[in-house]
Formats: C-alpha cells, sequence, structure tokens
C-alpha cells in the first residue's frame, strides 16, 4: 500500500499524467511532496517532495488564459508531464511551495523553431 508523504493536503484534483500511454488519477499537493495516485492501481504512484523541484514549466495558450499541461523538471529524476482538471489551481498551489519564480512559460512552437534555425546559423557561421 502506497503510504503519503504528506501530513496535510492543500489540494487535491483530478489528473493525468503523461508517461507513455497517458494515466488519470488524483494529483495531491500537500505540505511536503506533490503526489500522483493512478486511479485503477494504488500501487502506481509518484510522490516527488518538494525540495527534489528545479523548475515547473507551464504550457500557455492565449495569453494566459488557457494551461493545457505543465511538466515538473527534478533535480535528479528527470521529467514529469501532468494535466488537471483546473491547471491554475493547482500551479498556484505549487507556487505557495516552491515560489514563483521556478514556474516558467514553456516556449512556444515558434520560439522551438525560432532557437533550431538560429542553432544551425551559428554552426554555419561559425565554420567559415
Amino acid at each position: 500500500m502506497a503510504q503519503s508523504q504528506n501530513t496535510t493536503v492543500d489540494l487535491t484534483i483530478p489528473a493525468t499524467m503523461f508517461k507513455g500511454l497517458s494515466t488519470t488519477g488524483s494529483m495531491m499537493v500537500g505540505d511536503k511532496a506533490l503526489e500522483f495516485y493512478n486511479e485503477r492501481n494504488v500501487e502506481d504512484y509518484i510522490q516527488i517532495p518538494w525540495d527534489q523541484f528545479d523548475h515547473v514549466e507551464a504550457s500557455v495558450l492565449f495569453g494566459g488564459r488557457v494551461i493545457p499541461r505543465f511538466a515538473v523538471f527534478t533535480k535528479e529524476n528527470g521529467v514529469f508531464a501532468f494535466s488537471a482538471r483546473n491547471n491554475h489551481q493547482l500551479l498556484r498551489a505549487v507556487r505557495d511551495h516552491i515560489g514563483g519564480e521556478r514556474i516558467v512559460r514553456s516556449a512556444s512552437f515558434f520560439g522551438v523553431i525560432r532557437a533550431g534555425l538560429m542553432g544551425i546559423w551559428r554552426r554555419i557561421t561559425r565554420r567559415g
């Protein structure tokens, strides 16, 4: 049986984890960690303590009105992508624990294309 790291829970919300195939379950924001529990298999869970957070990147659309998904970047264990029923509410609860400076916008589609083209341009100009 999975044992929660949190002693108090600030927010519990239905969420989806995108790791391989998408998995639905519940996400809990507590005093010690961010936790995701699969709704079908309770033993399938992720617990990320607050001190292991590097930063959180949120996909932002329409000037900040819509946040379809966000990704949690950890110091040691990689990247976890999630989407919740109310991402604004969830990210506000996470911000209270890790600070607002560690929640950033992810690059847009055109920003990624621009960075790739700039990288190609830099390689070409260095050779010649």
